[in-house]
């Protein structure tokens, strides 16, 4: 279908329409306008990004060091061979991105700078009204679509999650989030203690060690750790026995997944093997004597939160050369020089780094309605982890956190493109999924198993989130190798979505 403009008005100044509408630039974004370009090519889309450029996670963060903590082999695009090392930086990341969408010529298709304000469904027209201002010249400018796809991700990119610790204010130093990182930051020959001990921390305090006089990481409790070699022993014979590029990619990306399934299934049936081997791989690398598990054993089973890969034991080898310490306590409060831990401990720093997480947001902070009526997510249930009910005619790019991110975007894109396909082949306009008759009883459930999967950025936020339910077409799994299998085979026509 082509693009349609009609005149323009005076707020906003023009309304334009597409088939489907795309919701961000980032690495879910860029995948679903690749699958609706080559599984739906009659579809006119748009993607709307509110940024300046493609990237989202990749082109918010910038501070020292950033890098993935899944492998690229996985967390690249099935359809995009990867050719580097395993885990990158984030230039690299980006540049692989720009391959895409220039071999696919979909910048086209992007339009930057777009902030969205309101989503607006109508029963009456089939569509959906999405409201925007162009950040460069204010302009308000407006938007229909038949189908909406949320790649916006689960943060809110303006800024980091920080807690408000008592004394901040009478803290004389510098307070860094590395999510809004200064451009001009220097932590050369500098005391620096980073709060948090997840993946942002083991990036970060490698990156800055030598040059800080001292880093000290504070963490209130240990995170998993799998050191080891940013090399992939497989990917590197294929390609000197000059393997294809897609067979290496898809060969090694196959026995990377059976490795993760194997490792999510001990910490599973053997969580206390899993945790001791874990803690072994970090005892290896580190003093003899050192208290790995004070510093580096969780109250919580292996896999309960993502297991961070340390390329190289790098954050290790800063602890091991006397630049980086750990600190296991709570803060007591901030002082004029630093912090005052809970035990008694006085930590000095001339910046304090809040590697504290994200600041969760449903659905971009976008105002919805349907039929006039706001649309509060926590009282829906989600269809698969990507619709909801009582919403029609959109999805949620939700990805997986102990498998890679992508693995699920990629997922989600064939089935929106399936179910586009089936809603033409059944001369339908819209689909809503609603609970059926034999789901009215069922116990409804917050949107991920605390027992299963608890993050700190997650729980403290779940109750923003959409409800699921005991059935499986009413749940968000976490289980790639389960979905690889059943998304792709998905009734779409046993009641749980209702067309018209």
């Amino acid at each position: 279908m082509s693009e349609t403009t009609t005149a323009p008005t005076a707020t906003p100044t023009s309304t334009t329409h597409f088939d489907v509408l795309i919701v961000g630039a980032g690495i879910s974004g860029i995948g679903a306008a690749y699958h609706l370009g080559t599984e739906c090519p009659d579809k006119s889309y748009v993607i709307l990004e509110s940024m300046d450029s493609f990237g989202g996670t990749w082109k918010t963060h910038t501070y020292p060091g950033i890098r993935s903590d899944s492998d690229l082999f996985t967390f690249g695009y099935k359809f995009k061979p990867w050719k580097d090392a395993p885990i990158a930086s984030a230039d690299k990341i980006l540049a692989y991105m720009n391959e895409v969408i220039d071999e696919n010529d979909l910048g086209q298709h992007i339009r930057y700078g777009h902030l969205i304000e309101t989503a607006s469904w109508s029963s009456e027209d089939n569509l959906w009204t999405i409201s925007a201002t162009q950040r460069d010249s204010g302009e308000k400018v407006q938007f229909t679509a038949n189908f909406l796809w949320m790649c916006q991700g689960y943060y809110r990119h303006s800024k980091g999650h920080t807690p408000d610790w008592p004394g901040m204010d009478d803290y004389a130093g510098e307070i860094i989030h590395p999510q809004t990182w200064p451009d001009d930051a220097d932590m050369t020959g500098k005391n620096v203690i980073v709060i948090g001990s997840g993946a942002t921390a083991a990036t970060l305090v490698p990156a800055i060690a030598a040059d800080v006089d001292h880093v000290t990481v504070l963490q209130r409790s240990p995170t998993y750790f799998f050191p080891g070699e940013n090399t992939n022993e497989l990917a590197d014979t294929l390609r000197e026995l000059d393997i294809p590029d897609e067979w290496t990619h898809e060969i090694v990306r196959q026995k990377i997944l059976k490795d993760q399934h194997d490792l999510t299934q001990l910490c599973i049936d053997y969580p206390e093997l899993a945790r001791e081997e874990l803690l072994n791989g970090v005892r290896e690398l580190l003093p003899e004597g050192y208290d790995v598990e004070k510093h580096f054993g969780p109250r919580y089973r292996p896999w309960q939160q993502r297991i961070a890969f340390v390329p190289d034991g790098d954050i290790f080898a800063g602890i091991s050369s006397g630049k980086a310490s750990m600190v296991t306590d709570e803060i007591e409060t901030f002082t004029e020089k630093g912090i005052l831990t809970k035990s008694g401990e006085q930590l000095e720093a001339d910046v304090i780094i809040t590697a504290t997480g994200f600041d969760l947001c449903v659905l971009g902070d976008i105002a919805f309605s349907v039929d006039g009526n706001p649309v509060d997510f926590a009282d829906t249930v989600t269809y698969r982890g990507m619709m909801f009910t009582g919403v029609p005619n959109m999805v949620w790019v939700f990805g997986y956190f102990r498998a890679s991110w992508t693995l699920r975007a990629d997922l989600v894109s064939d089935f929106v493109c399936r179910l586009l396909h089936h809603m033409d082949e059944a001369g339908v306009a819209r689909v809503l999924p609603t609970l059926r008759s034999q789901d009215a009883d069922m116990e409804l459930l917050p949107w991920l198993d605390g027992d299963n999967f608890n993050p700190g950025y997650m729980t403290r936020s779940m109750h923003l989130m959409p409800k699921c339910g005991e059935k499986h077409q009413w749940q968000h799994s976490q289980n790639y190798w389960v979905e690889k299998e059943e998304l792709p085979l998905a009734d779409l026509d046993d009641g749980c979505l209702v067309y018209d």
